[in-house]
Parts: C-alpha cells; sequence; structure tokens
C-alpha cells in the first residue's frame, strides 16, 4: 500500500493493520526506481505474504536489492532469512546487530524473555542471516535514493533509524526508538536504557522530522516534528516521554 511518495508499507502485524502475519513488525519498502529496500523484515513466519504486497502494488519484488533492519528483536529482524532466501537481497544494520542476526543469536534479540513474557510462541524461531554493518552516519545508495544510518539506541542495543532525504522533506524510519503520539517503548530487557532512549529522542528531535514511520501503530506522512516536539516537552522537565501501552 502506498502510504508517500515513494513509501510503501508491505507488511504489518497484529501491533498495527493486520496486513500480514500477526508478529510482524510494519514493513516498509522505499522505492528507489531501478532499486527497492525495505525497512525491517517482520517476524519471518509468512515472508510470502510480504513478497505478495509488494507485487500487488505493481512493483517488482526482483528490484528488492536491501533490506535494512532497525534493530534486533525477532518481529523486526527474524524474517531477515526468509526474505533474503526469497529475493536475494543484502541485509544492513549495525555492527551489534548485523553480528547477531547473522549468528542467530536469539538470547541477544531478548527472544528468550519475551517468550517468558508471553510475547512469543515456544517455537518462534530466528533463524541466522548474513548481515552487512554498517556505522552511524553511513549513506547507502538505493537506485536514486540515498538512506543514511542514525544511531538511536535506548529501546534495544544497537537500534538504528534511517533517515531519507528528498526534494525538502526528510522521513525517518525509526524502528521502535520512538512512536507516533511522542511516545517511546521501554521494556525489561538487558540492553534498554532510559538514558539512551532520551538521548535518541533529542537526536530525532534535531532533524525536523516532516515523515515519521515507528514499526508499530500509526505514522505521520507529514508534521512529524509536531511528535518528536510533544516528546521533547517531557524531556526539557528531566523526565522520560510518555510509554507506548
Amino acid at each position: 500500500m502506498k502510504i508517500a511518495d515513494r513509501i510503501h508499507i508491505v507488511g504489518s502485524g497484529q501491533v498495527g493493520f493486520g496486513l500480514t502475519d500477526d508478529y510482524d513488525c510494519h514493513v516498509y519498502l522505499l522505492d528507489g526506481g531501478a532499486e527497492y529496500a525495505l525497512v525491517d523484515s517482520g517476524g519471518g513466519r509468512d515472508p510470502d505474504a510480504i513478497v505478495r504486497l509488494i507485487a500487488t502494488d505493481g512493483l517488482d519484488p526482483r528490484r528488492v536489492g536491501a533490506l535494512f533492519l532497525t534493530h534486533a528483536h525477532a518481529d523486526h529482524a527474524a524474517g531477515a532469512a526468509g526474505l533474503r532466501e526469497r529475493l536475494g537481497l543484502r541485509v544492513v544494520a549495525s555492527r551489534e546487530v548485523a553480528g547477531w542476526v547473522s549468528q542467530g543469536d536469539a538470547r541477544a534479540a531478548s527472544l528468550d524473555a519475551a517468550k517468558r513474557a508471553g510475547g512469543y510462541p515456544a517455537d518462534f524461531a530466528y533463524p541466522a542471516c548474513p548481515v552487512e554493518a554498517v556505522d552511524d552516519g553511513a549513506v547507502v545508495a538505493v537506485g536514486d535514493l540515498r538512506i543514511e544510518a542514525l544511531a538511536t539506541p535506548g529501546h534495544a542495543a544497537g537500534h538504528l533509524s534511517y533517515v531519507l532525504r528528498r526534494e525538502g522533506r526528510t522521513s525517518v524510519f525509526c524502528g521502535d526508538a520512538f512512536f507516533f503520539g511522542g511516545r517511546i517503548l521501554l521494556q525489561d530487557t538487558w540492553d534498554c536504557s532510559v538514558q539512551e532512549s532520551i538521548r535518541s529522542v533529542e537526536r530525532l528531535a534535531s532533524l525536523s522530522v516532516d515523515g515519521l514511520f515507528p514499526g508499530h501503530l500509526t505514522f505521520a506522512v507529514s508534521g512529524g516534528r509536531r511528535q518528536t516536539e510533544a516528546a521533547m516537552e517531557h524531556v526539557r522537565r528531566l523526565v522520560p516521554p510518555p510509554q507506548l501501552t
């Protein structure tokens, strides 16, 4: 489904729009003309549904050349192996996340804790997938688009957001670092940090965001700055932004 110029949503689960498997985050497609990129992979239980939605939008799945992972949590990264197998794409993530996903390290991705909390079924898989590492500030070409990696840890270690600047507009694909309404998501996992999450909010707010595209729930095609400013109202009072529930 096309949601903005050059931006489609081709996956979304139960904490979203119910387009694909329940355990999928939002999966975005960026149309670079000769080449497309995906942002996040979903949970991997039905990668074919994502491929079908790409085709339904009139796009050629064979043009998908890259997959950018925001972080290692299973609903965002466990589908990387299945999409790579089907589409032959390269997978890109931060150095920390690249190591964990390449090894299929479910513990580093906090999948064990999420299963104990009832967030995933006991048989939910986290297959290994080769991943290329990129650093904060790296710019990756996708067709005629340029995608910049932006370190935004806090919700999870190694979390990256991806920035697309085009025709005077700034769009950010921020995974679980930030959500519509100026909210953040803190969890009792080994790598979650209140302080780092606040610093990431400040960094996102500094971009004067137009399009804000998080990993779940709703998004903002324009006016994203209003969402980051709502969070900064709390940060200026030395308290965290409101928690996503």
